[in-house]
């Protein structure tokens, strides 16, 4: 292969422009020992590729059961413990105002009662004058 065209395939591969053919050139090229000096810098690499390439992992993965799911149900419980907590705290509030408007209200319908029955009390008397005068005039 020509020396001028490796180059320009190095400009492209570092370019990030080559293609899969052109990179597998590269490759077979600097894994020759007939490599000019001043390519012989990327020799290493396109050899680490290579061999990199060939390698498999052969060691057993374990696998570890999920231990984490419990948590996934704790945090469900803990959300709706916690809805269900701000739903009675407003059901709660809201008996506590009623609660507050029925005992004020107890009060003012007391008091119109007592002054009420105090009015009741004048009227009474007032009907009991109005009685008396009609005797009186009616004697005359």
């Amino acid at each position: 292969m020509e020396l001028s065209n490796i180059e320009k395939l190095l400009e492209r591969y570092f370019e990030a422009n080559a293609t899969v053919a052109e990179e597998e050139m590269l490759r077979e090229y600097f894994a020759k020992e007939d490599v000019p000096l001043h390519l012989k810098e990327y020799a290493p690499m396109f050899q680490y590729f290579s061999i990199a390439r060939e390698e498999k992992f052969t060691k057993q993965v374990p696998l570890k059961p999920r231990k984490k799911s419990y948590l996934k149900w704790i945090s469900v419980a803990a959300v709706s413990i916690l809805i269900f907590g701000i739903y009675l705290g407003r059901s709660y509030q809201e008996q506590k105002k009623a609660e507050y408007a029925y005992q004020e209200t107890k009060k003012a319908l007391s008091l119109l009662a007592t002054n009420l029955g105090k009015g009741t009390e004048k009227v009474a008397y007032l009907r009991e004058f109005e009685e008396t005068k009609q005797k009186i005039y009616n004697k005359n």
